[in-house]
């Protein structure tokens, strides 16, 4: 059967992760994407002489020679990246070749406009160590960003119209869909390639994950200049996170009452299975994927489902305790290497640790793991984002792939909660809550203090804006 596409071409802006959307197209066997093939100042990339033999000069000749030659001559299925200020002598005719893909990413203007600042500051345009990130706290231009965003509008304006026109479509990808393997493999699929990806590759780094508010130092001068355009949401804590699933088989719908709990790792998860087996004497279910849940609903009428959240600080610390320092059933030995290796977390030799391991220390060591949290959270380390310690706000939003939540209580309240839930479902013979169901509580209590909180509160913003946290008491 013959292939839909001949070749592909990636539109695209600086600052926008092309360049972390190109390593992972090159992963694909079948795929070959040679960098910005017509930038005018380059071929390819910077300090490249030639593509698939063709020179630079070549190419200023007869820029449509290299197109020809990234179609026919590719690894597979080849393509490059077009920015709107690349040659346009040869946009018509790749807009116009339906056997070309097109493939178009975007990212909000402000934050492209933004980190092209930053680069141009700091020199820093690819990181591939988080040790070597370099950062600068630049001022917004007006005009400056108002031609930024109009060439940026009128190119898009461009390819919708002429796709349209012609009949065609292009597959969008979004900033954010840059870290869900899932859409890397769609794309793959799209372009007509067998091979599928199990991972993403790691080797680029977020460069600026703070928000815009922290990069700016004309940020009330900026809100101003854009208050006509707050579909920039400039406020919001930026999202480097992988999109999550709904994790399902570990829901537990109690034995008989309507009552279903979708668990939120690292929060308080085994006392509040042992309430729901107390409520019915029974042992709740668990293991049942989207199908069984379903049905499960259908069965029970007026049923209500439920989540617990727990304050960040003490999740963290939970985490911390559980899965580093060795003091649960499940220590993660290698990601407790990589946290001593190569982020110098001072953490100590035994799993748990020995009889002289004191507060100072516990407090040095969690200080250390907040911190690979801020980088690991915000996409910059090659450690997974572990759902025991990913934001609740990711966690909750893969719950809502699949269904929401009736009730999202708070560890604080839960007790009262717990019991309103209860009698919202016709029992009012609950079992008292036993709050006291963090084993890490009086570690925590005996480092924590403003610095603690502080840190916390800047790795989880995105958690402490979205449920209301305050201060962790």
């Amino acid at each position: 059967m013959m292939a839909k596409f001949d070749y592909f071409v990636v539109f695209a802006e600086m600052r926008t992760g092309s360049n972390f959307l190109e390593t992972n197209l090159n992963a694909f066997d079948g795929i070959q994407c040679h960098g910005e093939a017509f930038n005018p100042h380059f071929i390819g990339y910077p300090n490249a002489h030639a593509i698939l033999g063709v020179t630079q000069g070549q190419r200023e000749i007869d820029p449509m020679h290299l197109v020809k030659t990234i179609r026919d001559k590719s690894d597979g299925i080849g393509g490059f990246r077009y920015f709107h200020d690349h040659d346009p002598r040869i946009l018509d005719n790749l807009l116009a070749d339906k056997r070309c893909a097109k493939i178009i990413l975007t990212r909000n203007p402000i934050e492209s406009y933004i980190s092209w600042k930053i680069a141009q500051a700091t020199g820093q345009w690819k990181l591939t160590n988080v040790k070597n990130a370099k950062s600068e706290v630049v001022s917004f231009d007006e005009g400056e960003f108002e031609n930024h965003l109009a060439a940026l509008q009128e190119f898009q304006v461009q390819l919708l119209n002429t796709l349209q026109k012609s009949g065609q479509t292009a597959f969008y990808v979004a900033y954010e869909d840059l870290q869900d393997v899932d859409v890397m493999n769609g794309l793959a699929e799209f372009l007509g390639a067998d091979a599928r990806l199990d991972g993403l590759d790691k080797t680029l780094k977020k460069q600026n994950p703070a928000p815009i508010s922290d990069k700016v130092d004309n940020f009330p001068q900026m809100e101003s200049a854009l208050a006509r355009l707050d579909r920039f949401n400039l406020t919001r804590t930026p999202n480097f996170e992988p999109r999550r699933g709904a994790m399902a088989p570990q829901f537990a719908a109690a034995a008989n009452s309507p009552l279903l709990y979708m668990p939120v790792r690292g929060g308080p998860e085994a006392a509040v299975t042992a309430w729901l087996n107390s409520l019915d004497g029974e042992n709740v279910r668990t293991g049942m994927n989207q199908k069984d849940i379903r049905q499960w609903k259908r069965k029970h009428v007026g049923h209500r489902t439920f989540t617990v959240l727990r304050h960040p600080v003490a999740r963290a610390h939970a985490a911390f305790c559980e899965h580093i320092l060795g003091y649960g059933d499940t220590t993660f030995g290698e990601i407790r290497k990589t946290l001593k290796q190569m982020f110098k977390v001072p953490l100590p030799k035994e799993t748990p640790p020995a009889e002289n391991y004191d507060a100072t220390a516990h407090r040095a060591a969690f200080i250390g793991f907040l911190e690979f949290l801020k980088a690991n959270i915000a996409g910059q380390t090659s450690i997974r984002v572990d759902p025991a310690w990913a934001t609740q706000t990711a966690v909750v939003q893969g719950f809502a792939n699949f269904c929401s939540p009736d009730i999202m209580i708070r560890e604080d309240r839960i007790k009262t909660d717990l019991a309103y839930l209860a009698f919202s479902v016709g029992r009012d013979d609950a079992p008292d809550f036993d709050t006291n169901c963090d084993p890490y509580r009086g570690k925590l209590q005996s480092i924590y203090d403003a610095d603690i909180e502080k840190l916390a509160a800047d790795v989880y913003q995105r958690d402490y804006m979205t449920f209301g946290f305050g201060s962790w008491k």
